[in-house]
């Protein structure tokens, strides 16, 4: 598995994000479990997901709880960086609110240490920006948590790039992360991105395939993809991933997986090499 870095940390070029496999129509525990060991007898090394990734409104933090089982039980659990979330909330009615109090976030860190079983989180991520509570308060609480130790690295998710700049004046030149949403049906991060590749931060698309329910329809939407994929022999979501590594170093997708299958063919992505006719023929999607 090829690698590149968030902060200081070498990770896997490919992660996997959690959240399939603890919202909606998300598949037993057993799968959700093979899932996770798939992902990293393959290699990878770093996992995605939030305290607001489960379903119910008295299962908060049911990704995170499932990731620490998983880790607890493969023999290389203790290799992966784990990036979760807070400031995002699932009443359990399907909606998603906000929560970008510094009360909350301290909170919501303390439930996800011991939901994870560690000591500090490796990777702390502001979800997203709530308009009822000034950004740098919500930014300022990540710090604290930063110098206390309770995290080792912090990210900021869904933001803009005024955002990106504040949250990395506000956190001393330690942002190490953004995660937005990216793929070829939303590419309206550009600008972050380039921020990002511009600062040396680590840039996490969400969603890179399009989502849960559109990954499978990549090729036929985006006849670009499809005909690459032909030619190389792989499918479709293996040459859109390997598109977004070739944008920029910082690059690191975190595909949703709730399958064996689907996550082994995602990694594959990291050994694919496209042609600069190939990669300017995707890039213009």
């Amino acid at each position: 598995m090829h690698t590149r870095r968030i902060g200081d940390v070498e990770v896997s070029a490919i992660g996997l994000g959690g959240m399939p496999m603890s919202i909606e129509g998300r598949p037993d525990e057993e799968r959700s479990l093979a899932t996770l060991h798939a992902a990293l007898d393959a290699g990878v090394t770093l996992i995605d997901t939030a305290d607001a990734y489960h379903r119910d409104a008295d299962e908060v933090g049911h990704n995170e709880t499932l990731i620490a089982k998983a880790l607890a039980s493969h023999d290389r659990g203790q290799d992966v960086l784990v990036a979760t979330k807070g400031g995002h909330l699932r009443p359990g009615d399907g909606s998603w609110t906000l929560d970008g109090s510094p009360r909350h976030l301290k909170e919501a860190c303390e439930a996800s240490l011991r939901r994870l079983g560690v000591e500090a989180i490796g990777l702390y991520q502001f979800h997203r920006p709530d308009p009822k509570v000034p950004y740098a308060e919500s930014v300022g609480a990540v710090r604290e948590l930063l110098d206390e130790g309770k995290i080792r690295m912090a990210g900021i998710s869904n933001a803009n790039p005024d955002q990106i700049r504040e949250a990395d004046e506000i956190l001393g030149g330690r942002l190490v992360s953004v995660q937005n949403q990216f793929s070829p049906a939303f590419r309206s991060s550009e600008p972050e991105l380039r921020l990002c590749d511009e600062r040396g931060i680590a840039f996490l698309p969400w969603s890179p395939l399009g989502g849960i329910a559109k990954a499978r329809e990549l090729g036929s939407a985006y006849a670009p993809f499809a005909r690459v994929a032909e030619a190389h022999g792989v499918s479709p979501q293996q040459v859109c991933l390997a598109w977004m590594l070739a944008k920029s170093p910082v690059v690191v997708p975190i595909p949703g997986s709730s399958r064996p299958e689907t996550i082994r063919d995602s990694l594959a992505a990291a050994e694919l090499r496209l042609t600069d006719e190939e990669f300017a023929e995707l890039d213009a999607v």
